[in-house]
């Protein structure tokens, strides 16, 4: 009778207290242990090693923590274990639907490895990076990813600093001083290459976004401009989106001696380049050919189907966040691994008129 008699005289206290905490802030350690008439130790107990404590005892304090609606503060489990569990990645952008599919594989692979996921985007600016890199570690980022292995002198002194694990993704170099996990960016645009002069393309129209900060998209030239003795190729700038490949490929139309056509860096700018090319009344592939490279949802829908090289983002980021885990909890570094791409035609490309 006097445990039930406490029960409920602790039920009550516990009721009252959530009127002021409801008021001013959340409940605490302390409000539970004042509703339960315990110490903060015992509630400490109750919430780590619930065996250690009699079960009236832990009844009490369980019912005050439901009344109080108390819920666990994560910045005293990280004081309490030196751990966050949370990881940061690190991404040019969030507009293009790549990197959904790159932080979605990624957050469901960390959730499945107890860790949480911080994201911040940086405009493909390293000082900006370097900035937010700093402030994601400060808040308990345990790890980052990034895009690409370029990056501010920061970086690596933050990662010095911390002993920070970093790993790199978008991008295969086993030279890298940080571990890549990532696809060959110079024999992606090659195999894009190679299936347009397969069909007979001997001039064709490079569309590319900025090289500022992106040194996946300065491979990709890279590899282009060394292989421009199997055709003549002309490279035209413009914004990573659907109005710079627009804009790109007006400028490709505009030369005396157009191309036949247009490999494009990224899908979203064949997008823009298949709207300018209807635009302007040329048939697709007919009077000109199209291929980008990412293999976005949409490509396999547009009008006509866009071949595009596909890239394993979704495997990166998967990979990419059980390697980080693997090196934050064995102290290990891990190796670069190279992922495949795969052509996948489809019906933008054909051979050139009068071939």
């Amino acid at each position: 009778m006097i445990d039930a008699v406490r029960l409920a005289d602790a039920s009550k206290r516990a009721w009252c207290l959530t009127q002021k905490v409801t008021r001013k802030r959340r409940a605490t350690l302390r409000d539970v242990a004042q509703a339960a008439e315990v110490s903060v130790a015992t509630v400490s107990r109750v919430l780590n090693a619930p065996a250690t404590v009699s079960p009236i005892t832990r009844e009490r304090v369980e019912g005050a923590i439901d009344n109080l609606r108390f819920m666990r503060s994560p910045a005293a489990r990280a004081i309490n274990s030196g751990r966050t569990r949370a990881v940061a990645a690190l991404v040019p952008t969030l507009d293009h639907a790549i990197f959904a599919r790159f932080l979605g594989a990624m957050e469901t692979r960390l959730g499945e490895l107890g860790l949480s996921l911080l994201v911040a985007t940086t405009g493909g600016d390293p000082d900006l990076e370097e900035r937010k890199a700093w402030g994601l570690v400060e808040i308990g980022a345990e790890g980052l990813i990034v895009s690409g292995v370029s990056h501010s002198t920061g970086l690596d002194r933050l990662a010095d600093r911390h002993d920070l694990p970093i790993v790199a993704t978008s991008f295969f170099d086993p030279d890298a001083t940080m571990p890549t996990i990532g696809y060959d960016n110079r024999a992606v645009a090659r195999t894009a290459l190679d299936h347009l002069t397969a069909l007979g393309h001997r001039r064709i129209g490079v569309i590319h976004g900025p090289l500022e900060g992106n040194d996946r998209t300065q491979a990709r030239l890279d590899a282009l401009k060394a292989s421009s003795d199997r055709a003549q190729l002309s490279f035209h700038a413009g914004d990573l989106g659907v109005g710079g490949g627009c804009r790109a490929t007006a400028a490709a139309l505009a030369l005396p001696d157009r191309p036949t056509a247009l490999l494009c860096l990224s899908d979203v700018i064949a997008l823009g380049a298949m709207f300018e090319l209807q635009r302007a009344g040329l048939g697709i592939p007919g009077d000109m050919s199209v291929i980008g490279i990412d293999d976005l949802s949409w490509s396999k829908h547009s009008a006509p189907g866009l071949t595009s090289v596909s890239l394993p983002v979704s495997e990166m980021g998967a990979e990419a966040a059980a390697a980080l885990a693997s090196w934050i909890e064995t102290q290990e570094r891990p190796d670069h691994r190279i992922l495949s791409h795969l052509l996948v035609p489809r019906g933008s490309t054909g051979p050139p008129s009068g071939v």
